[in-house]
């Protein structure tokens, strides 16, 4: 048995809102958005790279506060490009952990937490 890549669906409240921070500062791009009709809860697809999440306003597909790792080989370089962003609500720093990656935590508008990381060399 083998399992395929991991998609998580992150909890957002206002689609504006969530294209300022996935799209406009955190430099993913929109693949496709559903609704079934105008005026109903929006779900997406965003991606950077080989990093692939679903936003969604359905009440029940994921919690608001979630937490997922992103992997990444540059998190300096991705730390700049926020940073020269100059998104007001965010000014994202890297962090030495104890277990030996460089971690980036920023929350979203919606209270989940993305971890960009670099690889821990084992």
């Amino acid at each position: 048995m083998s399992l395929g890549k991991t998609t998580p669906i992150l909890r957002i409240f206002d689609e504006i809102t969530a294209m300022e921070f996935y799209v406009d500062f955190l430099g993913f791009k929109v693949d496709w958005q559903h609704r079934f009709e105008p005026g109903f809860p929006l779900y997406l697809q965003v991606s950077r790279g080989e990093c692939v999440l679903h936003l969604s306003e359905h009440h029940g597909d994921s919690t608001p506060g979630s937490a997922l790792r992103i992997e990444t080989d540059e998190l300096e370089v991705f730390q700049q490009q926020l940073l020269a962003r100059q998104y007001p609500f965010a000014h994202p720093q890297i962090q030495a952990m104890p277990w030996g990656s460089q971690d980036m935590t920023v929350t979203d508008p919606f209270g989940n937490r993305l971890v960009f990381t670099n690889a821990i060399s084992v």
